[in-house]
């Protein structure tokens, strides 16, 4: 049995659900103020939605910034401290709710937009989500995901499927057990919209400035129906 799972991610977030919040609200991680934050703000902004599914929406720093534009939001994740903290500064609706049950069909809402930001970390959790997410969706709907770009993380490894170990390398001493992860190569990840029909209508490759280098990379997929 593979020692690296899908519970282990969620584990990881429980116990790091406060310095997470202090991290993000007190703009500790570079990447984000110089990049991905902005990045993911900008590929919402471009499909127009009315509204959004914030999936694995965190301590909600996006339905904040996204109801500055007017957009109502919706946030879910299943680690309630962070929905707490979301709660307390507002910007949204927020709820408790893991992947699984997400994919059981719990939630009956459509909206205009789904996105991800970071939040598609495991293997079967994210299979359930690509599942349900057509049914989650107005016609025409939009499923966004920003992720680790694959071939800047795949580091000295194999570039192929599989689990790795997770790091809090940059982060600070708070940070505790990190997070194990499911890479997926950029051909996976096309499939997988592919696979659940989902016309791919833009992959972008957000610059770090300062390296050159991509980011993230950020896939842009509307509804097949």
């Amino acid at each position: 049995m593979n020692p690296l799972n899908d519970q282990q991610i969620i584990d990881s977030w429980q116990k790091n659900a406060a310095p997470w919040t202090t991290a993000v609200r007190e703009n500790h991680i570079e990447s984000r103020t110089l990049v991905t934050n902005q990045a993911i703000v900008d590929a919402v902004l471009a499909i127009g939605p009315k509204t959004v599914l914030d999936i694995g929406c965190g301590e909600g720093w996006l339905a904040r910034e996204l109801a500055t534009h007017s957009i109502r939001v919706l946030g879910l994740d299943v680690v309630s401290e962070l929905v707490e903290q979301a709660c307390k500064t507002g910007g949204g609706r927020f709820e408790v709710m893991s992947y699984e049950d997400l994919a059981a069909g719990k939630l009956t809402e459509r909206f205009d937009a789904a996105v991800c930001n970071f939040s598609l970390l495991g293997k079967e959790s994210v299979d359930g989500i690509f599942n349900i997410m057509p049914t989650l969706l107005h016609t025409g709907g939009y499923f966004i995901v920003q992720t680790i770009h694959p071939v800047m993380s795949c580091g000295d490894q194999v570039y192929q499927d599989g689990w790795r170990e997770g790091s809090w390398h940059g982060f600070s001493n708070d940070f505790t057990d990190p997070a194990p992860w499911y890479f997926r190569t950029i051909e996976s990840w096309v499939r997988m919209f592919h696979e659940h029909h989902f016309h791919l209508t833009e992959i972008r490759d957000p610059m770090n400035p300062y390296t050159g280098k991509p980011a993230s990379i950020v896939l842009v997929g509307r509804l097949n129906n």
